[in-house]
């Protein structure tokens, strides 16, 4: 068997990967922070219960969770992070409270030297870890205790709707009285106090806290610890020796291997392929691609313009019906779902035309998934609403409004459903493929590797359903990521590149064998780095200290692919320009080369920009986290599903020649606006961030204090120009493809023109 070695490799680098990331993923089960049975004083009263603190991450999950605010620097931008806000606030009542004791106003008015003094022993008392394993009971001591009251009454009131927290409402972009019910805000002051503390407690027998010393926070001496650079060090040695290497091993290989010529057609080939009817009812997905895409943008709008106006949008009160946690849950969201949309549509598209064989309820089964994917949205936006909105009890709006997980809003029942209908895709795939299976012939490789990319997509969607409505954070955390990193940056890109080789293949563009090595080289240099570096992430979410060394390590190797993405795409611009007929396949493919330059830029510059410990460690929950998101997530696979979607549609009628100046237009105006976006707006407010987390902390790098500074809002208002001609090039290519329906973006001949006439006779 040809490629023999690489599907060995292969099957040892996802085996060893999945091994070490279920063996260190058990080691976060033993070592997250513990929820105690009961937060006490020192004379015995009970502050917070273990049912209390599971509640009031329940109630936090419900008024939008990770997309109001952060924890653990998870979650949106404009509120702040929770945990550090609440870290600082009780530290600076304590040392208030020292000074009265002391004879001075305040903390401000003791010398230096003094201060230093305060410092050192509020170190000494909120560092120890108090948490007693036999009872379950976290002590702390009566000025504690008299701290986390004070700092509760203030968040009460924040989510309440006292009038003197109105303006910090409108900073944080939170509508009045997001929590009417007063239990469920004191409960949510137990979750807060619970993540605060294990950022400010150490673990048993260590003198780090549960969070690695995250986030920095001088008043404590939260500061880097010495793993954590040492490891920031090692990932940048593994970046630089990984790039050497795969350097290395294509120039050795270039060499070695003479590069096969393929002898390109002089004939576009689809022009022979005849779509069957599942392939044609494929087209509704786009459309609804579409619809899905307009609405985020509008959302993402929305959204940016809370960072200047928190309670509407030019004057209008549109925060009593959509409030920032909702726009910003469906902009996220609805980019999830446009873009595994068009991908799932293009699987549904190419395997009849690789097999040549249409399964007899194929075209059923296609149109049965098509409304279980309006339901699904529909619905689980909906439920987000009703959940937001406090409509539904904790355990309803766990089933059916929103979960508080960025990137998994959507309430269980959603989510099973979800998972059924990508079980379901794998079928109708698989069933549509499997005569092409059973053949033999340099094919069948290609087909393998399209199954299991396949099969990964609708089985690690299932790791979403590992957590429960009251599982530890640090958990919920862990399994969240194995969606977020391994599903959609992990598998989908495997079976992406596959769909393109299939498309190439299927021109006579690529060789199946050619296609087919190359893609299991990459899988495995990819998948190598990409499964393991999951951990990345959870530098900070009360993980221990090897999460870090391996998150780092690992996902510094993640990189060193992307490092060589512009071959790839010098080759697809190369492939535009070898035969005339190719041009009519110019934006699709220019779309794949913007897919390159986003990967080298979006993943791997600004990836790796937040990537080693150091740099996450004072830009965690920043906008530097945005520029990353933005760049990757829809200029990479965003900038992918564009460019499927006009193949799929060039494949329906690939007799017809395309108008495509709008679709120029698009092209340019969305990858311009993308750049404008980020260089004028994201990447300064980012690293001013930065600066001030280095400098101050965590804590007033995301307060109102310096996010509504001048220059911060000033900043905020610059996104409009790169926003306004990224909206433009979507409309554009919106445009375009409705054109294709009514004809506007097509060239007609007289034959054409008479088909029509007698179609619309009949």
């Amino acid at each position: 068997m040809k490629n023999l070695r690489l599907w060995i490799v292969l099957g040892i680098v996802v085996t060893f990967s999945f091994a070490v990331l279920g063996y260190f993923g058990r080691e976060i089960y033993v070592e997250a922070p513990p929820i105690p049975n009961r937060v006490v004083t020192q004379d015995g009263q009970t502050l917070f219960t273990g049912k209390e603190i599971r509640n009031g991450q329940n109630a936090w999950e419900s008024m939008g969770g990770q997309e109001v605010g952060t924890v653990w620097g998870h979650g949106a931008y404009v509120a702040p992070d929770w945990s550090a806000d609440w870290l600082h606030r009780e530290a600076i009542w304590i040392l208030n409270d020292w000074a009265k004791e002391q004879g001075f106003p305040s903390y401000q008015f003791l010398t230096d030297e003094q201060k230093a003094a305060l410092r050192a022993r509020l170190s000494d008392e909120l560092r120890k870890n108090t948490y007693d394993s036999l009872t379950g009971n976290v002590v702390v001591s009566h000025t504690i205790a008299q701290a986390i009251q004070a700092v509760s009454a203030h968040y009460i009131a924040l989510f309440g709707s006292d009038p003197s927290m109105n303006q910090l409402r409108k900073d944080y972009a939170i509508p009045d009285n997001p929590l009417p019910s007063l239990q469920r805000r004191k409960e949510l002051c137990g979750f807060f106090f619970w993540v605060a503390w294990a950022c400010m407690t150490n673990r048993p027998g260590s003198n780090i806290t549960y969070t690695n010393n995250w986030p920095p926070e001088r008043l404590i001496d939260n500061a880097p610890t010495g793993s954590l650079i040492l490891w920031s060090i090692i990932s940048v040695v593994l970046l630089i020796a990984g790039i050497g290497a795969l350097s290395w091993y294509f120039a050795v290989r270039r060499k070695e291997e003479p590069d096969e010529k393929v002898i390109i057609p002089e004939k576009d080939p689809l022009l022979n392929l005849k779509p069957t009817p599942s392939m044609l009812a494929t087209l509704k997905y786009f459309w609804v691609v579409l619809a899905m895409l307009l609405v985020q943008i509008a959302m993402g709008i929305i959204t940016a313009h809370y960072g200047v106006e928190g309670e509407g949008l030019y004057g209008i009160p549109l925060a009593k019906w959509l409030p920032y946690a909702i726009t910003r849950t469906w902009h996220l969201q609805l980019g999830i779902f446009w873009i595994a949309t068009a991908w799932l549509a293009t699987g549904l598209f190419v395997a009849p035309a690789v097999s040549g064989y249409e399964p007899k309820w194929q075209k059923a089964g296609v149109n049965f998934l098509f409304v279980c994917l309006l339901i699904i949205v529909s619905g689980s936006m909906v439920g987000e609403w009703l959940g937001v909105q406090q409509k539904l009890g904790l355990d309803v709006n766990f089933w059916f409004g929103h979960q508080g997980y960025e990137y998994l809003d959507l309430g269980r029942f959603w989510q099973i459903f979800l998972f059924v209908g990508l079980l379901l895709w794998l079928g109708l795939m698989t069933g549509a493929l499997w005569p092409a299976l059973r053949k033999a012939g340099e094919n069948k490789q290609l087909l393998s590797i399209f199954i299991i990319s396949a099969a990964a997509i609708a089985l690690f969607y299932g790791a979403g359903l590992m957590y429960g409505r009251q599982t530890n954070l640090a958990i919920a955390e862990y399994w969240r990521w194995w969606v977020v990193h391994l599903w959609v940056e992990g598998f989908f890109e495997v079976f992406s590149t596959v769909v393109i080789a299939f498309l190439f293949t299927r021109m006579g563009l690529l060789k199946s064998a050619t296609a087919a090595s190359s893609i299991l080289f990459s899988s495995i240099i990819f998948l190598g780095g990409g499964i393991i570096g999951t951990f990345h992430h959870l530098y900070f979410t009360g993980t221990p200290t090897s999460i870090l060394a391996l998150g780092a390590s690992f996902s510094a190797l993640e990189v060193v692919p992307l490092s060589l993405v512009g071959f790839e795409a010098y080759g697809n611009l190369k492939i535009s320009h070898s035969k005339p007929w190719i041009q009519a396949y110019k934006w699709p493919i220019y779309y794949f080369v913007a897919v390159g330059f986003w990967n080298l830029v979006g993943a791997g510059l600004f990836g790796f920009l937040i990537n080693p410990p150091i740099n996450l460690y004072y830009m965690q929950g920043l906008n530097t986290t945005p520029v990353h998101a933005h760049t990757a997530l829809f200029g990479v696979y965003g900038m992918l599903g564009l460019g499927l979607m006009l193949f799929c549609l060039k494949g329906m009628d690939a007799h017809k020649t395309w108008k495509d100046k709008p679709l120029a237009f698009a092209f340019w105006a969305t990858n311009i606006g993308l750049v404008l976006m980020v260089a004028l707006s994201l990447l300064p407010v980012g690293l001013l961030q930065a600066f001030a987390s280095m400098t101050h902390g965590m804590w007033y790098a995301r307060s109102a204090g310096f996010l509504q500074k001048p220059i911060m809002v000033h900043l905020r208002w610059m996104r409009i120009f790169g926003d306004t001609l990224f909206a433009l090039g979507i409309f554009a290519f919106c445009w375009f493809v409705a054109g294709l329906k009514t004809r506007w973006s097509v060239e007609q001949d007289t034959a054409d023109k008479s088909l029509d006439d007698l179609i619309n006779a009949k």
